[in-house]
């Protein structure tokens, strides 16, 4: 499933979020139970990331569907 070019637009612009505040307030997002890292979910999407702290580095691991973003 192909991504729209306004959700890309949107999905974008929270990582962006994210990445300027990681600690802070972001709605949407959660800490993945069961395994390291964050869920960040835009509309039916999803962005799987881990936050390393010595590098202040924000690591997106997946964008996929609700559906696939899992397996």
């Amino acid at each position: 499933m192909r991504m729209p070019k306004h959700t890309a637009k949107l999905v974008r612009e929270k990582v962006e979020n994210i990445a300027a505040d990681p600690y802070g307030d972001h709605p949407n997002a959660t800490k993945l139970q069961g395994r390291e890292g964050y869920r960040l979910r835009v509309g039916d999407w999803r962005v799987i990331y881990q936050v390393q702290d010595k590098e202040l580095l924000i690591l997106v691991l997946k964008v996929a569907s609700r559906g696939e973003v899992y397996r």
